[in-house]
């Protein structure tokens, strides 16, 4: 059963938009809360789950950003996301280096 057209985006750019914070936006979120937990928690735990946990976030925010009706709204939302974690990853760096 073909889908209703009433629920499809006809428009190229919000496609494009939905598509590319899908996949690069949901890889750039994922990556980096598991970066900063890495630096305030223990790593090598972080980096053991988050071949799980990352990929499940991963796949949840693929479907987030479809289920959204502005693609562009998204990609601002996971780059909000994406630069709070880059700020925690600058403080656990500065408070708990790793040596």
């Amino acid at each position: 059963m073909p889908a209703n057209k009433k629920y499809l985006t006809t428009s190229k750019t919000q496609r494009f938009a939905k598509i590319t914070a899908a996949i690069l936006g949901g890889y750039l979120v994922t990556a980096s809360l598991h970066m900063a937990l890495s630096f305030w928690l223990d790593h090598t735990t972080v980096i053991i789950t988050s071949t799980f946990t990352g990929f499940i976030l991963w796949a949840s925010l693929m479907v987030v950003a479809f289920l959204a009706k502005n693609g562009w709204k998204i990609w601002g939302i996971y780059l909000a996301f994406t630069l709070l974690f880059s700020i925690g990853i600058y403080l656990g760096q500065i408070y708990n280096p790793i040596v």
